[in-house]
């Protein structure tokens, strides 16, 4: 692997490591199962493509604009969960199949091209650092400054009062917490994230797609499973930073896997190659745990 796919890869790690943040926040925060994702991710795309070669935004303001945007979609979804008792699961499939039509309309076609706009990173040309290192650079102070203040979130009264709706619902209603409140704005924050990591990649590979969701629950999935497993995750912290890193891992084995001659992969292959590294990681957690019970220790009664 050159040097030049090895920051290409590094840069993809950082984008989905937005999404992985997502991620933790409703698959082990809130335990809300959600597929959104599939939808709110193009749909970032899409609005900041739209906003920038349409509207002429500035393209912080659009990328800002984008994240508020995935938000309502994830409000949505819990709205039809927490309201009206659709369930959680069905309620993301229903938001994330009408975000396919919204974002047909929102870029007037399949696809919205960026090429010979001004972008985000277009600001940082000019330093005296080769064009393919300015990105990875950018992407990784974001997602540290992203990781910072999640974590300060979830730290707050009001984010450990969601983790405390996601652990245990009875007993968080039982102490005046209001659980479904809690699932509107944790949901809306994890499509927000994803819904960024849209707009970012857009603007990485100069233009947006409808179809671009594609398989990005698992990745997101991916991400969460592989970081917790491989790296302690006891405290907030550690978990944030253990699904970066998962993300990152993840591109990487993908990256490796379809640049091994010897496998005969393509790069149409991403989306079964994804599958095996999840189900592989699923399995290994599995056996892992029953490898532990084995060896733990009798408990006199």
């Amino acid at each position: 692997m050159s040097l030049y796919e090895l920051l290409g890869t590094l840069e993809i790690g950082f984008v989905f490591g937005l999404v992985a943040l997502g991620a933790f926040l409703t698959f082990r925060v809130l335990d809300f199962p959600d597929l959104t994702v599939e939808g709110s991710f193009p749909l970032g795309a899409a609005v900041c493509a739209a906003l920038i070669v349409t509207a002429g935004w500035n393209p912080w303001l659009a990328t800002a604009a984008a994240a508020v945007v995935g938000f309502s979609a994830g409000w949505v979804t819990a709205l039809l969960n927490v309201r009206f008792n659709i369930l959680h699961i069905l309620a993301g499939i229903l938001v994330a199949i009408s975000l396919y039509s919204i974002n047909l309309r929102i870029m007037s076609g399949p696809n919205k091209p960026l090429l010979g706009v001004e972008t985000m990173f277009s600001d940082f040309e000019g330093f005296g650092l080769p064009g393919y290192m300015i990105n990875p650079i950018i992407l990784g102070v974001a997602i540290v400054i992203v990781l910072a203040l999640v974590n300060v979130f979830l730290n707050t009264g009001y984010g450990m009062a969601m983790r405390a709706a996601g652990a245990n619902p009875a007993m968080a209603e039982a102490n005046g917490i209001n659980v479904g409140r809690m699932k509107l704005y944790g949901v809306g924050l994890a499509n927000g994230l994803t819904a960024l990591a849209g707009a970012l990649f857009a603007q990485i590979f100069g233009a947006a797609d409808a179809y671009m969701g594609i398989g990005v629950i698992i990745v997101g999935l991916a991400s969460v499973i592989v970081g917790t497993s491989l790296l302690p995750s006891r405290t907030i912290l550690q978990a944030t930073i253990a699904c970066v890193f998962g993300a990152i891992l993840y591109r990487f084995a993908v990256a490796l896997a379809l640049n091994a001659d010897f496998l005969g992969l393509r790069a149409s292959d991403v989306q079964m190659v994804t599958a095996i590294l999840v189900m592989l990681a699923l399995i290994a957690q599995h056996s892992g745990a029953n490898f532990k019970r084995l060896f733990k220790p009798a408990i006199d009664k």
